[in-house]
């Protein structure tokens, strides 16, 4: 990895102090040109030299927006300076999404292996999503447990014969559309009588006999949610 400058954006002295110290040990190719704890030090320090990478911590002064904002901010004026946030926000994960749509280059958390001459070579070398092993196992779940809620909804639509149709239906009953509003979709070429006909078939599937007197719309949903034939996390309607 070649020399490189930085600038460190940390408000916090003792936690600057524990970075300063990382860099120093692990990653002698790095200069620190320079620190500040707010955002008026950071921009007087980007005027007097810009640096190769700005390692930025969100939470500044109290606020979290501040550091998105500058990330932002570098990112379109300094198109060339690598952000890597370095963050104490460990449960925040929309703050994560928040930063990354800045343009963050990469999130490394305050905890676990803390800041690695890897993480930062990657950064350097034009790596995008770099992300240390706290973040990454949190990624990594969220990931399993998708595969697996899509392999279990698959297997819940052939067990019961759930074609397109039916989960467009249920979909949208699910957000509240009456059988008329449904009709009117530019993907469901039905009547509302040929709608009310494949409810009946529906709880028909859904149900077993002694279960089925006064099923509604409502309890249709439930039961499909329940069955996971529909993801209460992307119940989306489509263009009407």
């Amino acid at each position: 990895m070649e020399p490189f400058k930085i600038i460190i954006v940390e408000d916090v002295k003792l936690e600057l102090k524990g970075t300063e110290q990382i860099i120093r040990a692990e990653i002698p190719e790095a200069e620190v040109i320079g620190s500040a704890q707010n955002e008026g030090e950071f921009w007087k320090m980007m005027r007097l030299q810009v640096p190769d990478l700005v390692l930025l911590d969100l939470g500044l002064g109290g606020s979290t927006t501040i550091g998105v904002d500058i990330c932002r901010q570098v990112r379109d004026r300094y198109k060339q300076v690598k952000v890597l946030i370095f963050t104490g926000e460990l449960e925040n994960e929309r703050l994560w999404v928040e930063a990354l749509n800045a343009g963050a280059d990469g999130i490394i958390l305050k905890t676990g292996d803390l800041l690695q001459r890897d993480d930062v070579r990657m950064v350097m070398h034009g790596r995008h999503y770099v992300f240390n092993e706290p973040i990454l196992q949190r990624i990594v779940g969220r990931y399993k447990r998708m595969v697996v809620g899509e392999e279990n909804q698959s297997d819940a639509r052939m067990k019961y014969s759930i074609d397109e149709y039916d989960e467009r239906f249920l979909r949208h009953l699910a957000l509240g559309y009456t059988k008329e509003m449904i009709s009117n979709l530019r993907q469901m070429p039905f009547g509302t009588k040929s709608l009310e006909k494949r409810q009946v078939d529906l709880v028909n599937r859904l149900f077993s006999a002694n279960e089925r007197a006064g099923v509604n719309a409502t309890r249709l949903v439930t039961r499909a949610l329940q069955l996971q034939i529909l993801d209460i996390n992307h119940l989306v309607a489509d263009e009407e």
